[in-house]
């Protein structure tokens, strides 16, 4: 896995969710099912320790993901929890072939650092699978084939931004901004900003700033010396409300779009909502919670009415799909030991998101250029009513620049 330390990739919780990880033994066929499919890491004939059937098997997975500390424990948590009702869901209909699928069991904190994200990641790899379902949207993703990544990258999000802008701004964009966070979630929207501007012959200027409240003077005074007519945000909440808030507090009327872990409702309750009201729009590449997509429903009948809505709970429950898809596919082979699941894997069309994402998403035979989501949606959040119900601009579409764009590389390798 390529750039598996930055700060900015385990804060986004890069390998939440999808590293089967067992209690049996090692050897070809020795945990699974007698007759079954062949089996080695992470599958036993015991049932799992919460078994709805106590005369199924078990597939054990785990999920590595920052829990406690970080600025993006506030999706992290709902993410888990998401992900944790999703297989309970798939266990009550049926389980995967003779198997149900225990999740918690191999649950790991890496609490926002590199380091302890490396250590429980060394703790579970030995009973663990190769397969995982990346909970971030960055390009390289595109290039693993032992990862299932889900959804419009950060680069294609980006590019659909600018074409958004072009369409429906009534003064079309000439310069457009990328302020971002570094690493591989910043890198990689500012990248395909990059592109963007590029495809469409307008000035393109990168800013990165740094993590925290605090440090965003520069990035603020960037904005007001170069005017940009377009701003693409590739930040945490945290970072976004300081710079929208700050920005238009000194007379800056131009527009910013950021990518999806650049909200949270609870901006609405800061001093910035006023100016992200008037001058903030989201790139997403799904729908929001309260959407009527027959996935949205079945994760909102999963989760119960007494949760607060939040987008960590979307993404947690659609990152799961092309596991379950991967899983089922192995199984339907004959061979659920870490070859035939990456086997599986790889063998994949597409797979049925339930509606929460296009048809066609998850055509991970396609190699890099032909896997990634090309459509994203563009959403007016900060004009919702903060809980389930998001205005969109534009529903899923895909803009020229990116309907054109090859992608041969991580597009944060274009900065």
């Amino acid at each position: 896995m390529k750039r598996f330390g930055s700060l900015t990739a385990i804060a986004l919780l890069v390998l939440s969710g999808g590293l089967a990880a067992c209690r049996g033994g090692d050897n070809e066929g020795g945990g699974g099912k007698e007759g079954g499919p062949k089996t080695d890491v992470g599958v036993t004939a015991d049932p799992c320790p919460k078994a709805i059937d106590k005369n199924k098997g078990c597939i054990y997975l785990g999920i590595i993901s920052d829990l406690t500390v970080g600025p993006f424990k506030p999706l992290a948590v709902p993410i888990t929890d998401s992900q944790k009702k999703f297989w309970e869901r798939v266990n009550k209909q049926g389980g995967i072939g003779d198997y149900e699928v225990d999740v918690e069991t191999y649950i790991r904190d890496n609490k926002y650092s590199p380091q302890t994200h490396s250590e429980v990641y060394q703790e579970i790899k030995p009973k663990s699978n190769v397969v995982a379902a990346p909970a971030s949207w960055t390009s390289a993703w595109n290039f693993q084939d032992v990862l299932l990544e889900s959804g419009a990258n950060y680069c294609v999000e980006a590019m659909n931004a600018i074409d958004y802008a072009l369409e429906a701004f009534p003064t079309k964009p000439q310069k457009v901004m990328a302020v971002h966070l570094p690493g591989d979630y910043g890198d990689d929207g500012a990248g395909g900003t990059k592109l963007g501007a590029q495809a469409n012959g307008l000035t393109f200027v990168d800013v990165k700033t740094d993590p925290g409240a605090d440090k965003q003077a520069g990035a603020i005074g960037q904005i007001l010396a170069q005017r940009p007519d377009l701003v693409i945000l590739t930040t945490s909440p945290t970072e976004a409300a300081v710079i929208v808030g700050g920005a238009a507090q000194r007379g800056f009327t131009g527009k910013f779009i950021g990518t999806s872990p650049s909200w949270n409702p609870g901006l609405l309750a800061s001093p910035a909502a006023p100016a992200l009201k008037a001058l903030y729009l989201q790139s997403a590449p799904w729908h929001n919670f309260g959407h009527d997509s027959p996935g949205h429903k079945a994760m909102r009948e999963a989760l119960g009415s007494s949760v607060t809505p939040n987008d960590g709970y979307t993404s947690g429950w659609a990152w799961s799909y092309p596991l379950k898809a991967a899983l089922q596919k192995a199984v339907q082979n004959g061979d659920l030991t870490r070859k035939g699941l990456v086997a599986a894997a790889k063998q994949l069309s597409s797979v049925d998101y339930e509606g929460m994402l296009p048809s066609g998403a998850g055509n991970y035979a396609a190699g890099a250029d032909g896997s990634q989501v090309r459509h994203s949606i563009i959403a007016d959040p900060a004009n919702g009513d903060g809980k389930a119900n998001v205005p969109f601009k534009k529903d899923f579409f895909v803009g020229p620049t990116a309907q054109k764009f090859k992608l041969e590389k991580p597009c944060f390798q274009s900065l």
